[in-house]
């Protein structure tokens, strides 16, 4: 495909994906009887850039270039309809957020120093152990993906436990998740 050919489609791409954008907003502030069909029109219209791409940009780069300028021609119009409010008058804040307002207790506080040490990272292992069991493919894949998951979602439960308020739940979803991913890990094996 020639550069200009290419630049045309480019074109088209991103105008389509901003007409699908338009069509989609036009729908969802709709509440009458038009409003699923505009929502087919929106969804079809993005299906078909994406769809639509493969015979003129290839099997391979077409649905890919499609993505990327479908969705930067919906960010456009996105961008396009940005509004600057002004604020109501507030006292103001500092950038760190505000601790909880209610009273800390130290029972709480070792509780969640053990929820986002020994606990996350169990719960973790644990998460990484069944993905390494469960998913399939090849085992040295599985085994590595299971290892790269669990600093990850250690940091995740780390993050989460000491951000929210409610520390039994925390601690109950943690519990939770440690017993099922090593009930399941267990039951299945290693094959």
């Amino acid at each position: 495909m020639t550069s200009a050919a290419e630049v045309f489609a480019a074109a088209a791409l991103t105008a389509l994906g901003a007409a699908a954008a338009l069509i989609l907003r036009r729908a969802w502030r709709r509440r009458d009887a038009a409003r699923p069909w505009l929502m087919l029109a929106g969804w079809g219209a993005l299906a078909a850039a994406v769809l639509g791409a493969a015979p003129f940009l290839g099997p391979a780069r077409g649905p890919f270039m499609a993505s990327a300028l479908v969705s930067f021609g919906a960010l456009a119009v996105v961008a396009a309809s940005l509004q600057k409010r002004t604020s109501r008058s507030r006292p103001p804040r500092d950038v760190a957020l505000e601790p909880s307002e209610r009273p800390s207790k130290a029972w709480r506080g070792w509780l969640r120093v053990l929820l986002a040490g020994p606990l996350g990272g169990i719960a973790a292992m644990g998460v990484g152990l069944a993905w390494a069991v469960w998913v399939p493919g090849p085992p040295q894949t599985r085994i590595v993906l299971g290892g790269l998951l669990v600093p990850i979602l250690w940091a995740a439960g780390m993050a989460w436990t000491l951000a929210d308020d409610k520390i039994l739940r925390a601690t109950a979803v943690l519990s939770g998740v440690t017993l099922v991913t090593f009930t399941a890990a267990v039951l299945k094996g290693f094959s």
